[in-house]
């Protein structure tokens, strides 16, 4: 039960894109607010707040440099998700199986096709 708690908040963190995008800036190494706030036309207050569902939601964690607060990313979460989608990872990989082999089905059939037509222009032309 723990783990659909954690998903949900983690799912409902990554919801929003401001925070997805303030999550892949930190893939490149931690950022004071002022940093990750740069890139976005809303007020810091706005930032503050979609950093605070991100450390509630234990994706990002805060450090107390003098009057800095550096975030850094917490990758721990994302794994929590890689691990609950895998399974689906599955069902998709045996459905796009099943895709190509009805598409190959279908190229092969049109292709029969193609070469009845041709034969029955060759005979037409024979006569």
């Amino acid at each position: 039960m723990k783990t659909e708690d954690s998903l949900t908040t983690t799912f409902a963190a990554l919801a929003d894109p401001t925070r997805r995008a303030i999550l892949a800036r930190l893939t490149s190494g931690p950022a004071t607010v002022t940093e990750l706030a740069a890139p976005f036309s809303i007020s810091g207050p706005a930032v503050s707040k979609h950093l605070r569902v991100l450390e509630r939601a234990r994706l990002i964690a805060r450090a107390r440099e003098a009057q800095w607060r550096p975030c850094q990313l917490d990758a721990g979460p994302l794994r929590e998700v890689a691990e609950w989608t895998a399974q689906y990872r599955r069902f998709w990989d045996m459905s796009f199986d099943r895709l190509d082999l009805y598409l190959g089905e279908l190229q092969a059939k049109r292709r029969e096709a193609a070469g009845k037509e041709k034969g029955n222009a060759r005979s037409k032309k024979q006569r």
